[in-house]
């Protein structure tokens, strides 16, 4: 491949980190709105609800990954796999139960001051909705746009500071649209979710710790805590109330909103973060690093090659 101080003129502007980031949103996007709108011709009066839920829980997903092994991978100044195979199920299960203690952690919190009660057994009746639309399709595409494209061409132009402040706000306030959302829960999961999320991106330079964490907190928040999503009210595998003052609760946001997560969740966040700054994981701004080299070489992160950790 050629350094990229030898390309053409043009190449130099679509490998831009912002070019990238954009044309990379437009190209995803593209294949996700003919994905959605053929979903609006499957034959619903044929097929039952649940399987309408699964098929569109299953093919936006591997439509996203096969967009971003064919082209997105392909893209800017030093074109790499943010979704490598060889250490996809361990990370996805570590993120998994990282979560899932976690979310336990803040659920178990919130009851003891008063924010969460268990009336029952749940119906259940929401439990596809939450593994495959809230699961496996949220946690998947959402990380291949916002960590995937958005925080590592951020990263490339401004640094990782840049990038996972802007990345966290942006990823909290996309939610703001979401049923019972306010002011406080999107700033609640700009610093939860999105320091988390980017954190583990950082640590690991791939997509799957992020995703398997995205996949855990969706899932056991909403099946197995009965807790809404995002401000999505499901029915779990309980049925569970919130009480008491809203910061505890969160309210009809979910536990996401609460004082409570965003302590904890962030503080998990910042750990892991700061786990990543003494892996030497921190990307210099681009006008501070040589370009002709990948982001993460040593000479562009403050590292010496003697520290710099094969893995990353």
């Amino acid at each position: 491949m050629a350094d990229a101080t030898d390309r053409p003129i043009w190449r130099k502007v679509v490998d831009f980190p912002l070019v990238a980031m954009v044309l990379s949103l437009v190209v995803l996007g593209l294949v996700l709105g003919v994905a959605t709108a053929a979903t609006l011709l499957l034959p619903v009066d044929q097929l039952s609800e649940n399987a309408v839920i699964v098929i569109n829980g299953l093919v936006v997903p591997l439509l996203a990954f096969a967009t971003y092994k064919l082209v997105l991978r392909r893209l800017g100044e030093h074109p790499r796999d943010d979704l490598p195979m060889a250490p996809a199920i361990r990370h996805l299960v570590l993120g998994i139960l990282g979560a899932a203690v976690l979310m336990s952690a803040i659920v178990g919190i919130a009851a003891l001051l008063g924010g969460y009660r268990i009336a029952g057994w749940g119906g259940s009746t929401s439990v596809l909705q939450i593994l495959f639309l809230a699961g496996v399709q949220a946690g998947f595409v959402e990380e291949v746009i916002s960590r995937g494209i958005i925080f590592r061409y951020l990263e490339e132009f401004g640094g990782s500071w840049f990038a996972l402040v802007l990345s966290s706000l942006i990823f909290g306030f996309l939610h703001a649209g979401n049923d019972n959302a306010t002011l406080l829960s999107s700033v609640a999961i700009a610093m939860e979710a999105g320091v988390l999320l980017g954190g583990a991106y950082m640590l690991t330079r791939n997509l799957w710790l992020a995703i398997g964490i995205h996949f855990g907190w969706n899932v056991v928040q909403g099946y197995v805590w009965d807790v809404a999503v995002s401000g999505h009210e499901v029915d779990g595998m309980l049925d569970a109330r919130a009480t008491g003052d809203v910061l505890i609760s969160g309210g009809a946001f979910g536990l996401e909103a609460s004082v409570i997560a965003m302590v904890l969740a962030t503080g998990a966040g910042l750990a892991v973060v700061w786990w990543a700054v003494k892996r030497g994981h921190v990307v210099r701004p681009w006008w501070m690093r040589d370009r002709s080299l990948p982001p993460l070489a040593p000479e562009n992160t403050g590292r010496s090659v003697a520290t710099q950790d094969p893995e990353s």
